[in-house]
């Protein structure tokens, strides 16, 4: 056999044998330039854990809690640097006032469904108080964020619980990141495909510092899915506004990212801007109803803020404006080749009402990104 006619065949036996669900990065498909992480999900940051809580019921309840710990400490007693940007506000993210009040995070990000919010902040309070040490505690942020997933799942019978916030929380780890349709993206939808849950890193050179990013999101928005600048929706004939079934684009997505990079909060609020760009580059349109708000902290141990201080100042060595711009595509990439995680990895979901919300259709994919030219050749 010739070998200029061996990579279209090995092409044509891949895009034939592909299960439902593959990372982009066991693609032949590159999002960005930057290195991935070694396990390319938000763990690649050293000391995020991340949890899942996933309630399937019957038909009817699909949906959860997905839990997101800066370090494995008391996080009260070892606050970190946090900022929050909105992309667009119709979302009930609850503590961000406060995080970019006083430029910290001390509880665990929770990300859940919308009327479930009220339920898991009460559930990170209680975990909160009654962690060794915090017992004299009377003020605790609880971080919670969500997207509305009535279309799959049963919101108004709000079946999460607070055992089940506390579970996602109490059983989160280091090292591979499940993704798809689990904890709060179990009932979520993308792009009138399947959303979910969904992860990727970026690691910097020395030359530029060395430091990781990881991102973790939690999709259910609407738009016109591209998918390396080519614009899979429309080749795939399913976008927003091209019919009746196709007009709600309302949604929402929650965006976390996690650097050890040593950033204070108007830098990581810098960084949350750029991370919106990522959502961007999906297609995301970030319509009138939708809620999607990045979150973003620092892990690093030398920019943690104790609850109990001491001394009457902090010395901090942080991350200079002018070292910033590589962090800012990091986090672009990150975010990015995450969303395209969530609906990878995402499977067919029948729902509320037998309502049917199918996968990604993989193979028709990769048969568009070969033919745009973005398939990468081995």
């Amino acid at each position: 056999m010739k070998k200029y006619l061996l990579f279209p065949m090995l092409l044509f036996l891949l895009l034939n044998t592909l299960s439902a669900q593959q990372r982009v990065s066991e693609l032949p498909l590159k999002i960005g330039v930057m290195e991935r992480g070694e396990l390319n999900a938000i763990t690649d940051v050293e000391g995020v854990n991340v949890g899942h809580t996933t309630l399937v019921k019957g038909d009817s309840v699909q949906t959860g809690v997905t839990a997101i710990l800066p370090h494995g400490g008391n996080i009260f007693q070892q606050k970190v640097p946090a900022a929050v940007f909105v992309g667009n506000g119709f979302g009930k993210l609850a503590g961000s006032t406060q995080i970019n009040e006083l430029g910290n995070l001390e509880t665990p990000v929770i990300l859940t469904n919308t009327l479930n919010v009220p339920t898991a902040m009460d559930a990170v309070i209680k975990y909160t108080l009654n962690l060794p040490g915090n017992e004299n505690v009377r003020s605790v942020n609880a971080v919670v964020g969500e997207t509305n997933d009535g279309y799959l799942n049963d919101i108004r019978g709000q079946h999460v619980k607070k055992e089940d916030v506390i579970s996602a929380i109490e059983n989160a780890k280091s090292g591979k990141v499940t993704e798809g349709n689990v904890g709060a993206g179990t009932g979520t939808i993308a792009f009138g495909y399947k959303g979910g849950i969904g992860t990727s890193s970026r690691k910097l050179p020395e030359s530029l510092g060395g430091y990781t990013l990881g991102v973790l999101v939690q999709s259910n928005f609407g738009g016109v899915l591209q998918i390396a600048g080519v614009p899979v929706g429309q080749k795939l004939g399913k976008y927003s506004f091209k019919d009746d079934l196709l007009n709600n684009v309302d949604g929402s997505c929650m965006i976390v990212v996690a650097t050890d990079a040593p950033l204070n909060n108007r830098n990581l609020e810098r960084l949350a801007k750029r991370a919106f760009l990522g959502l961007a580059k999906t297609g995301g349109i970030a319509s009138n109803g939708s809620g999607d708000y990045v979150i973003a902290f620092s892990t690093a141990e030398g920019v943690r803020i104790p609850y109990k201080i001491e001394t009457a100042t902090l010395e901090q060595e942080v991350v200079t404006n002018d070292l910033m711009s590589p962090l800012f595509m990091a986090a672009i990439e990150a975010t990015e080749e995450a969303i395209l995680n969530s609906l990878f990895m995402a499977k067919t979901t029948t729902g509320f009402k037998n309502r049917n919300i199918k996968a990604l259709p993989i193979t028709d994919v990769l048969e568009h990104l070969k033919k745009a030219g973005v398939i990468e050749e081995h």
